[in-house]
């Protein structure tokens, strides 16, 4: 017979760490990436009530041959780990497709791919006059940061990750500076990134070098925040989410219970969702006829403001307004496969979203997984050309 003060078994769900999310297994990723809201502090970005239906068009077929083997859609998601795939061109769906589990109100990590959006919620501040010029230094927000390696670098330099503070962006080395930031998050220590961004050392002159840095978004969005007087989440819920009539809520995640917003990483959101934000920035940020961003901010932030010195992948030459830039494509580049595309020219958004391999589960002699999205975007054009 069990003791009095005996413990009963309770079924439990059993949740991947939060710290080890960059380097997670392949046979968790797919789930991980579905539940981040459960592995993180998040905010919810609220939908409005009446959700904008998508207008479907025509499926198109698009093939591309890599080593003498051609693939279609759902060999090129099989091939390349990919959950979720949706191209809207001309304003009608043309391709909508969802795999390894995902379903289409599953909300799926953005990872990087939110650090293209917060920089158009910077062109909302600075369209409501929250936010004067974008020259302004980012100490008049943070004030916190004063006296160091930030004293002196603008909301511009943050915007386009060229602050020339010292950080590694190595996802593989556990003692990084993204994976001291990670483990932060993990922990949901209050003030902790911020602590971690005021101890960087100054590697360059603000300005004059790009150098890839999360933590840069993160006190962009904190800047943000305070210039707007409220939450992220709830800004990018007045802004874009209500009006754009996206189908689910979405979210930010946070450093700490009820802190700031992680402005460029980790949020979550559905593929239709992805793809309506895509049609955001390729409307040049007007909804039915209300202009959100200032008139020219989305030129502005497809316009080069650094070559990229190692593009990471092989249409990418320039760094913009926190969007990757290359021939007619501006693109929203996250960890793992995350990818929006925007063809202005060509009216087109392409998403596609993957469970990419981390570096130390990946094959012997992978193949270049991003670059083959690219010749699956090629594809894309292709047929619809």
């Amino acid at each position: 017979m069990n003791a009095p003060d005996t413990l009963f078994c309770t079924p439990r769900q059993h949740l991947p760490r939060g710290e080890e999310f960059l380097f997670l297994p392949p046979w968790i990723q797919p789930y991980a990436y579905r539940i981040v809201d459960q592995l993180f502090a998040h905010r919810v970005i609220r939908r409005g009530p009446a959700p904008r239906p998508l207008s479907y068009g025509p499926e198109i077929d698009p093939r591309y041959t890599v080593d003498g083997r051609e693939y279609d859609v759902g060999g090129f998601m099989d091939r390349n780990a990919m959950t979720g795939v949706l191209v809207i061109h001309r304003g009608h769906v043309v391709v909508e497709r969802y795999g390894l589990g995902l379903q289409a109100h599953d909300r799926w990590s953005t990872m990087s791919t939110v650090k293209s959006m917060t920089a158009m919620l910077v062109g909302a501040a600075v369209h409501d006059g929250a936010i004067k010029s974008i020259d302004e230094p980012l100490t008049k927000y943070l004030p916190a940061l004063a006296g160091s390696a930030y004293e002196g670098v603008s909301l511009r330099h943050v915007l386009t990750m060229s602050s020339g503070t010292h950080w590694v962006e190595d996802y593989t080395d556990r003692t990084s500076h993204v994976n001291r930031y990670s483990k932060s998050l993990a922990d949901r220590v209050p003030g902790g990134v911020l602590k971690l961004m005021a101890s960087l050392e100054r590697a360059h002159p603000p300005g004059t070098t790009v150098r890839y840095n999360s933590g840069d978004t993160y006190l962009l969005g904190a800047a943000l925040t305070k210039a707007v007087g409220m939450p992220l989440a709830d800004y990018m819920s007045e802004k874009v989410w209500q009006p754009a009539g996206m189908e689910c809520d979405g979210f930010y995640t946070l450093e700490s219970e009820g802190g700031q917003e992680i402005g460029g990483s980790r949020a979550g959101m559905v593929l239709r969702d992805f793809g309506r934000f895509g049609l955001f920035v390729l409307n040049d940020g007007v909804i039915d006829g209300k202009r959100v961003l200032p008139e020219g901010w989305v030129e502005a932030a497809a316009t080069p403001a650094f070559k990229v010195p190692a593009s990471p992948v092989v249409d990418i030459t320039h760094y913009g307004y926190s969007w990757w830039l290359g021939d007619g494509v501006m693109s929203a580049l996250g960890h793992s496969g995350q990818r929006i595309d925007i063809y202005r020219k060509e009216d087109l958004v392409v998403v596609t979203l993957g469970a990419f391999p981390e570096p130390a589960y990946a094959p012997p002699g992978d193949h270049n997984r991003r670059n083959e999205v690219v010749a699956f975007t090629r594809a894309v054009r292709t047929a619809l050309a």
